[in-house]
């Protein structure tokens, strides 16, 4: 079943919107593959590349996921891209960057 706001979802019976969106995102390499496509379109080869210890199996999944999200999508010649909600939420994670750094420091 793909992952909606709505449906249940791990951490959640009723499937919030917040609570889909990390559950979708808290998959293994979700997060890794959006960050390699930040910079622009990447077909499989490459983002398996760049995602290197992914499985071609895990990588396909996620893709799919993530297609089936509205958060990336297949161009027939530039491979996969960001959609414009998926830049949006992309651009999101430079604040949860910059609190992590924090964190870590304090952590030392």
């Amino acid at each position: 079943m793909a992952i909606k706001p709505g449906n249940p979802v791990r951490g959640s019976k009723t499937g919030r919107p917040i609570m889909a969106l990390l559950d979708l995102l808290g998959r293994r390499w979700a997060l890794r593959v959006l960050w390699e496509l930040r910079e622009g379109a990447q077909n499989f080869r490459a983002l398996q590349s760049r995602c290197s210890e992914i499985s071609p199996s895990v990588l396909n999944l996620r893709l799919a996921e993530l297609r089936a999200a509205d958060i990336i999508e297949l161009r027939e010649r530039e491979g996969y891209c960001l959609t414009v909600e998926g830049s949006k939420l992309v651009a999101t994670l430079p604040p949860l960057q910059d609190w992590a750094e924090r964190w870590a420091k304090r952590s030392r």
